[in-house]
């Protein structure tokens, strides 16, 4: 009854359950996903994705977010935004599912509710179901899944499906048929990290575009598979045979939401590379520590991570992304790890590339064993030896951005603010900053973003 049971839940959930901690959890996760939208609009995945969402034309409902917004159908702006939402690695994550979901969720709750002329509230409920039901379904699946799938594609489409539905207000019976739809599409394969191909950020896009179209399929009758998550031939038993499927209803209450255990990324690359990050960091300026006093630095982490980023010669951007090496010797490099640390001119720096030779990645059976346990914790030890022969060691057992060692509110508007800077002007920038933060007192979202294309 697991599906059924989601579907009641998304159903049954509104705004008046959302306490006010959680409705910044939301505001936060819509504004961080902005800005990274806003910023990867200019790379050149979604530049491609764009051009071909242009092509097809259509009703202009809902605004892509590039350097000029424009609008197109909403299912087709989710896919354009989704994956420039993804573009960048600095998007946010869900640890314990190992989704972005803001990538998935929020794209096709704004397009929708932009098209529907929902209101505030409306998207912040939506955005929470969304969440809830996309977190639920990657930890029923994860880590094991992750092995092959990609959670966010993959699981990533039932939260996009459930914010949709929220927003059309399907009932039960139509919910479950939206997540049946929205299960026998999703896909994503991590193979494309051996050539650092593209399919990252069109697993984004599609997961949003498929969660539109899965939810207004069902609006009209169209029926989908109505045990999906835990059918015998469902999505959780394809992703992995070892399916936890207490994880999608356990403790399924309006008292405390998956959203609030959200984290965000102060670094555009994987996750899994920010415990060796801020260790680096913070072990650089404790010590006063420069690129050319190092001789080595080891790292220990979980088997997930050394199975995902442990790659000592990325050759092109998205690889570094995905390297541990190159991010650790890139926070001993350059002392941060923005966008910026990812552009060729720096990924093929003389120092930077002998310090990742000289990076150890290590599988510690202690902190593997931790994180089985407890799938939120993405923890590393991380060890600097000096060229005069000394040893620093710290050890992170939450990065930051963690509920843990979270990413203030403040924070995140700062980071909006870098990342959208020199694409809108200042006052636009504080004009959307403003908006996110006052969502809850709009009362349609129809033209809400029309102020960006006026000159």
């Amino acid at each position: 009854m697991s599906t059924k049971q989601l579907a009641q839940y998304t159903v049954d959930l509104k705004y008046s359950h959302l306490a006010k901690s959680t409705q910044e959890s939301a505001k936060k996760c819509i504004l961080d996903w902005l800005a990274c939208c806003i910023r990867g609009s200019q790379e050149k995945p979604a530049v491609i994705l764009q051009n071909w969402v242009q092509s097809i034309g259509g009703h202009h409902y809902s605004t892509i977010f590039t350097r000029q917004p424009w609008q197109a159908p909403s299912a087709l702006a989710a896919l354009a935004n989704g994956a420039a939402s993804h573009s960048l690695d600095n998007d946010d994550l869900h640890n314990a599912s190992i989704i972005h979901l803001g990538t998935v969720v929020v794209p096709a709750a704004l397009a929708l509710a932009e098209q529907l002329g929902s209101s505030g509230r409306d998207l912040l409920c939506s955005v929470v179901a969304g969440y809830e039901v996309g977190a639920r379904v990657g930890e029923a699946v994860n880590p094991d899944s992750y092995f092959f799938w990609h959670t966010t594609g993959t699981a990533g489409t039932f939260g996009s499906a459930a914010a949709a539905g929220k927003l059309l207000n399907l009932d039960v019976e139509q919910t479950v048929h939206c997540f049946g739809s929205a299960g026998t599409q999703a896909a994503g394969l991590w193979e494309f990290l051996r050539d650092g191909a593209m399919s990252k950020t069109l697993h984004a896009g599609k997961a949003a575009l498929n969660g539109i179209l899965a939810a207004q399929l069902a609006q009209q009758g169209f029926t989908g598979a109505q045990q999906i998550l835990e059918g015998p031939k469902g999505f959780c038993f394809a992703m992995t045979d070892k399916a936890d499927l207490s994880k999608l209803a356990d403790q399924l209450t309006y008292d405390h939401f998956k959203i609030d255990d959200n984290s965000f990324k102060p670094y555009a690359c994987c996750k899994h590379c920010h415990a060796a990050i801020n260790a680096v960091l913070d072990l650089c300026r404790q010590h006063n520590l420069s690129y050319n006093d190092i001789s080595s630095i080891q790292v220990k982490t979980n088997a997930v991570a050394d199975n995902l980023v442990n790659n000592p010669c990325p050759e092109n951007e998205y690889g570094c992304k995905f390297s541990l090496q190159y991010c650790a010797a890139a926070a001993a490099r350059y002392h941060k790890v923005s966008v910026n640390e990812f552009l060729p001119d720096k990924a093929t720096d003389k120092e930077l590339r002998r310090i990742m030779k000289n990076v150890t990645i290590i599988v510690d059976p202690q902190l593997d064993e931790e994180y089985r346990r407890n799938p939120q914790k993405w923890s590393a030890d991380v060890i600097i030896i000096s060229l005069n022969g000394n040893t620093y060691r710290k050890f992170i057992e939450y990065p930051k951005g963690d509920p843990q060692n979270p990413f203030t509110y403040q924070e995140a508007e700062d980071k909006f603010r870098v990342l959208t800077h020199g694409i809108y002007p200042s006052e636009k920038v504080e004009q959307l900053i403003t908006l996110i933060a006052n969502l809850e007192n709009l009362n349609t979202l129809t033209n809400a973003f029309a102020f960006l294309s006026l000159k």
